[in-house]
């Protein structure tokens, strides 16, 4: 396992292979991940315990949200845009296709409050 701290809050890799990706993510409330999109992989991802808002579509200015709790899930398609948003602390599991050797970097971030685009 490869714990990776971020601005918002934690991943774990918990597995990668030539087939799949899986992380279990702790997002902080009031904090949220870059509004991105993924060429190639398809992930989807479950809440564990908390409250996430997930903002997700194909235009940036028509971006619909949603509130994810515990036992909720969501897949997204690649070229979808979409972030994250802790309403409260959260965890949650994100798993994500791969076969493109690039996986675990194919992110193309639009907005990001942290400077990182």
């Amino acid at each position: 396992m490869t714990k990776t701290e971020k601005p918002w809050g934690f991943e774990e890799l918990l597995e990668s292979n030539d087939w799949y990706a899986f992380k279990k993510l702790f997002m902080k409330a009031n904090e949220s991940c870059s509004l991105q999109y993924h060429e190639h992989k398809h992930e989807t991802i479950y809440v564990l315990s908390g409250k996430l808002q997930l903002e997700i579509g194909v235009k940036s200015d028509a971006l619909e949200k949603h509130v994810l709790l515990p036992g909720a899930y969501y897949a997204i398609a690649p070229m979808t845009m979409h972030r994250m948003t802790g309403i409260e602390d959260s965890y949650y599991l994100e798993a994500s296709t791969s076969g493109y050797g690039t996986h675990l970097n194919d992110v193309v971030r639009l907005e990001d409050k942290y400077g990182r685009v």
